[in-house]
């Protein structure tokens, strides 16, 4: 509404010394942007900018469709890439650790900011917890030993991650309203075989919507419950505080830390050291091709490729000249697809010859 949107617009203009020094002792805030790399930054400013001595934080935040892994994670293994790519689902990494999660606009997230002394997650849960039974005494929730949330004693309904700093700490949690499940198995599933690595795997779970108990839990209901019971619990006014994580006059350096979290280096860079071996069949007129593939890849980067195919079916030297040049590259679609459509214009230009070339230039693309 107009009337919304006013008050929102002199919330934006607050100078910042204004804006963090309003309530002490606690602090509710909600992004008014749904882009996941923004919302990483809030938390990464909030933990590295604020006094959490004086005020501890609730930060509540949802996105558009995005895959979020942990900070040790391999993406290769922890989802379907291609999909995400013919979806258009974002991919990032988070700071901290835990496993793979799915988000969009019927997923809420919510960030608890202490210090690292005050940090405690199982209060957390609990906390949101007990505002789910003040909404719906007759749900059936309850706080796992893994720092889950379970519905009818089976249903995962939230996952929890945290980062502990040297004096600062948060906790980040899920909570599934009504996000949409059949993109989130679809998407939380690596079609690659043969991936060895000692990166953090995720633990799958049979999950569950809350709207699904309860149609009536609208992600908003659920958020203005989870912050009445934060404002209670820290004696607080409840009052969420929207802010725009790309105000640079509010959160100095926002830009930069929003950009970071948008890299290669940091979405796939960081993974752990990891290998494939593989055999691709690969159907060729009337046979099946099988083709070995072994690969060792560090940061991101393909170190050791061999590729084992049968004699003569590739001019010679020419399966030797891929393997030269993958050495070193990204192990990435875009970057292969530019390697191989510049070895083939030095190659010889016969249809025999490119169609196998392209065969296995696509299978290998697939891969990644």
């Amino acid at each position: 509404s107009f009337k919304n949107c006013l008050w929102l617009s002199c919330v934006l203009r607050t100078p910042k010394a204004c804006f963090w020094s309003t309530a002490g002792g606690g602090l509710i805030i909600q992004s008014i942007s749904n882009d996941v790399y923004q919302n990483l930054a809030v938390e990464d400013w909030i933990h590295d900018h604020m006094d959490l001595e004086k005020q501890q934080v609730l930060f509540l935040w949802r996105n558009s469709p995005a895959v979020v892994i942990g900070r040790h994670q391999n993406p290769w293994q922890e989802c379907n890439l291609r999909l995400l790519r013919q979806k258009n689902i974002k991919l990032a990494r988070r700071r901290s650790g835990g496993g793979t999660v799915y988000h969009d606009l019927g997923n809420i997230n919510l960030t608890f900011f202490t210090t690292r002394k005050k940090y405690e997650r199982m209060e957390n849960l609990k906390l949101i917890v007990k505002a789910l039974k003040a909404l719906r005494p007759q749900l059936d929730v309850h706080v796992t030993d893994r720092y889950d949330i379970l519905l009818d004693r089976q249903y995962k309904i939230s996952g929890t991650a945290a980062k502990l700093g040297r004096t600062s700490a948060y906790h980040h949690c899920t909570l599934l309203c009504n996000a949409d499940k059949f993109v989130l198995s679809a998407v939380l599933k690596s079609p690659l075989k043969g991936l060895k690595s000692n990166a953090t795997p995720s633990v799958p779970a049979s999950v569950k919507n809350l709207f699904e108990e309860d149609p009536s839990l609208t992600s908003e209901i659920l958020l203005d419950a989870i912050a009445k019971e934060y404002a209670v619990q820290h004696q607080i006014d409840h009052h969420i505080t929207l802010i725009n994580p790309a105000d640079e006059t509010l959160l100095p350096g926002i830009t930069n830390k929003t950009k970071e979290l948008q890299t290669w280096e940091w979405v796939y860079g960081k993974t752990p050291k990891f290998s494939i071996s593989t055999c691709l069949n690969m159907a060729y007129k009337d046979s099946v091709l099988d083709v070995k593939i072994n690969m060792d890849i560090k940061h991101g980067r393909i170190e050791v490729c061999n590729i084992d195919l049968p004699e003569q079916w590739l001019p010679p030297g020419l399966c030797s000249e891929l393997v030269k040049n993958l050495t070193g590259s990204k192990f990435c679609p875009n970057e292969t697809t530019t390697l191989v459509t510049t070895l083939l214009r030095v190659c010889p230009q016969d249809d025999e010859f490119h169609s196998r070339w392209s065969l296995l230039c696509e299978n290998m693309i697939s891969l990644m």
